[in-house]
């Protein structure tokens, strides 16, 4: 469910003539891996002292904790310096993917091709004739439906043809000559999936796709063709998938229930992804894409033949694009099992040389329980009273109260008194009473990341009682 756990519940401070902080800040993300497995799994995460004190820490002598952070310092700087180059490459990657989606649709991609290929029916005169076609059908169905009805077909009947929506082409970039633009309604027609719950799927030799591509198998199909598949709702709105044969398309979904047989579903697909349908999605929090949005969107219609060669070039290209990003993947991959081999070589003390002439670590260690023990003989912190909990608890609601909307957790703390350098049993009471709140469905909790997803801080909101 929801965490929160950007505040400092137990505060790690090493004493700096016992432990190198240096060396810390480097075994700290193991440490608190290990804090994470050893932790409660409760609505409002937190951690106790007790948790973090029976977890063990490396202690070498403390002069070759400064020889082990020099050398380390050297080699992970070199590390690092390589994975920023290869995400930096790795986002250069999925920016060129944007753009060579671009190209694709735009004519970009085969402007070489179209020089020395002249179409025999240009993407104007292939949309007129579909336009001509979809009229005849809709004509002759119309006339079918009378015929079964007995009835005569009224004047002027063909005038209720329901005209498909015009592109607007105003803010359009200038098309390839031989290219048209047009809405999608002139060239598609949709329909919804059906409801699959997982429960209800028995494995079979058919698809099933949602909102996200293909989540299953099913021994039944709803769609006996191929067909693009367009996430409907929720996180994978505007989503675009291409089905090969027959499928189970489900409620999370719309498909093209049919298309001209001179436009190629590859090709179909590759503009629909273009169109960048998740950003026409309405609904705020659950986004949605409606038929309506898929009639209005505007795509590209090049000639026949060029269809084919745009689908084969983007082929090509994007399969070299993939295999550069899993080189990258797998090079990241041995670069995060190459900083876990140092590591470990450092504190296996394989990593410099050891000097007899270092104080021994276990001389250091009995330094520290001496300290520790004459810590204990002195009077102990007077523990936080409940009335005084229960006070910084109303002032937190007060808080939350006064400011009618998210708050960063941290700041709202510091309003209450609680910031850096609190005590910890104080901090673990306050948490307890969080968890009573959230529990008590009156405080709302929710992460803040940044653009690559990792968290920043918790944000707080009081909810009405």
């Amino acid at each position: 469910m929801r965490q929160l756990l950007n505040q400092r519940v137990c505060k790690i401070t090493p004493t700096e003539q016992h432990y190198d902080k240096r060396l810390l800040s480097l075994v700290l993300p193991g440490y608190l891996a290990a804090i994470n497995a050893n932790t409660p799994s409760v609505t409002v995460k937190h951690l106790s002292s007790k948790t973090i004190g029976e977890i063990e820490l490396p202690l070498p002598p403390r002069a070759e904790q400064t020889r082990i952070v020099a050398k380390l310092e050297e080699l992970l700087s070199d590390l690092d310096a390589g994975v920023a180059e290869l995400k930096a490459a790795q986002k250069k990657l999925g920016q060129y993917r944007q753009s060579l989606l671009k190209a694709a649709v735009e004519g970009a991609l085969t402007a070489e091709w179209r020089a020395n290929n002249t179409p025999s029916e240009t993407g104007a005169q292939l949309l007129q004739r579909i336009l001509t076609e979809r009229r005849a059908r809709w004509e002759a169905k119309q006339l079918a439906k009378f015929k079964e009805q007995g009835k005569t077909p009224p004047k002027d009947w063909q005038k209720k043809y329901p005209e498909p929506v015009q592109p607007d082409t105003t803010d359009l970039p200038e098309l390839p000559v031989g290219w048209v633009w047009a809405s999608a309604e002139m060239l598609f027609s949709w329909g919804s999936g059906d409801f699959l719950p997982a429960s209800a799927q028995i494995d079979g030799g058919y698809p099933v796709y949602g909102g996200n591509g293909i989540n299953g198998r099913h021994n039944a199909a709803n769609v006996d063709h191929s067909t693009i598949v367009i996430g409907r709702v929720g996180v994978h709105c505007g989503n675009v998938s291409l089905s090969e044969s027959s499928a189970w398309v489900t409620d999370n979904a719309i498909y093209a229930t049919s298309k001209h047989d001179r436009i190629t579903w590859p090709y179909a697909e590759l503009v629909m992804q273009a169109a960048r349908l998740g950003t026409s999605s309405k609904g705020g929090a659950q986004p949605f894409i409606s038929q309506k949005i898929l009639n209005d969107t505007i795509v590209a219609l090049p000639p026949v033949k060029e269809q084919s060669r745009i689908c084969d070039e983007y082929s090509i290209a994007l399969n070299a694009n993939v295999a550069m990003e899993q080189s990258i993947e797998l090079s990241l991959k041995q670069s995060t099992a190459q900083r876990q081999n140092i590591l470990r070589a450092a504190f296996a003390g394989e990593l410099v040389p050891q000097d007899p002439a270092d104080e021994p670590a276990s001389v250091l260690l009995e330094r520290i329980r001496a300290e520790r023990a004459e810590r204990a003989k002195q009077p102990k912190t007077r523990k936080t009273k409940p009335k005084e909990i229960a006070a910084m608890v109303s002032q937190l609601i007060d808080v939350l109260a006064e400011a009618g909307d998210w708050v960063p957790a941290q700041e709202a703390f510091r309003r209450c008194g609680v910031a850096d350098g609190a005590l910890t049993e104080r901090i673990e009471e306050l948490y307890a009473e969080l968890r009573k709140l959230d529990k008590a469905g009156r405080l709302a909790v929710e992460a803040v990341t940044d653009a690559q997803g990792r968290k920043l801080y918790d944000k707080l909101k009081l909810l009405a009682a």
